[in-house]
């Protein structure tokens, strides 16, 4: 890319030397997936550049003859407006914080207006914050949540506090829904999710596993009028681990379409009953035990 003109910034080094040795952590990753086109256009979900996409999100695909694998099924978004100008400054903090060349800021904030009637907000976050913006923007529109919390994400490995806090809202009658996937590309974090899936049944939150697809969305849906779509999963990796990026979004025709999307998904979905789930085998049981055990480092 180089060779070609392309100003390329690695972040995080693998070795030390190669940027601010006081700084470094090998655990840390920039998980955000933000492309920004002239100042004036972002795109900001779940949707990685690699070849698994190149098939289509929502269709299967085989990578050999007689191996059959899935298609990704994801969700990004498109903004304009004066929004775009808070995703280019995330990207532009980041270029100077991994040793990018200095750029003029003349040259990345052109003059923007407003687009469409909804609110639209951009949501960063660090690692080792403790206090991640995304982490308590989520927690906030849960625990005010009057009718109803649609979840759909990759990897569903939650914190205590998370965890609690789906659970109240439940319990409190809002209509708490997951979608998850019935398979992953990664074994241990999928068995490590479904180890907390008894304790989310019995306090009244349904959960869904999408079929046909490997699911990566990471959005949200409360009340139908808050949602969010971003490369945040609900996992301590992204909490604690990884740069993530969120787009928030108030509006209740947005709100409709995220809707939209997660009814669509549903009826590509089996739910996960309490009393099935309760006579698994013991092999699973032990797999979830044995993924859960590392589940903060997932």
């Amino acid at each position: 890319m180089a060779d070609s003109g392309i100003h390329v910034v690695e972040f995080n080094p693998v070795n030390p030397l190669a940027h601010n040795a006081k700084t470094w952590r090998l655990n840390n990753r920039d998980h955000r997936k933000l492309l920004v086109v002239d100042g004036r256009i972002a795109f900001v979900g779940g949707i990685n550049i690699s070849d698994a996409y190149s098939s289509g999100s929502f269709l299967r695909h085989k990578t050999k003859k007689g191996n059959p694998s899935f298609g990704w099924r994801d969700t990004h978004v498109e903004i304009e407006g004066p929004a775009v100008a808070e995703f280019q400054k995330l990207f532009l903090a980041t270029w100077k914080k991994q040793g990018g060349a200095p750029l003029s800021q003349s040259d990345y904030f052109p003059q923007l207006h407003k687009q469409g009637n909804e609110i639209v907000r951009a949501i960063g976050s660090v690692a080792n914050d403790p206090t991640s913006p995304i982490y308590l923007t989520l927690l906030s529109a849960i625990n005010h949540a009057e009718r109803q919390v649609h979840l759909t994400n990759a990897y569903f490995v939650p914190n205590p506090q998370f965890l609690k806090t789906l659970m109240d809202a439940a319990q409190r009658g809002v209509d708490v829904k997951l979608i998850l996937p019935s398979h992953s590309d990664s074994w241990i974090v999928f068995n490590a999710g479904r180890s907390h899936y008894t304790t989310l049944l019995r306090a009244g939150v349904k959960i869904y596993e999408r079929r046909g697809a490997v699911m990566h969305a990471k959005t949200a849906t409360i009340d139908g009028v808050w949602s969010t779509i971003g490369s945040t999963n609900l996992d301590w990796r992204s909490f604690l681990h990884n740069d993530e990026i969120n787009a928030v979004i108030l509006g209740s025709d947005f709100a409709n379409q995220m809707e939209a999307m997660f009814a669509n998904d549903l009826t590509q979905s089996d739910q996960i009953e309490l009393k099935q789930w309760r006579h698994r085998p013991i092999t699973s049981r032990f797999k979830e035990w044995l993924s859960r055990l590392p589940e903060y480092w997932l």
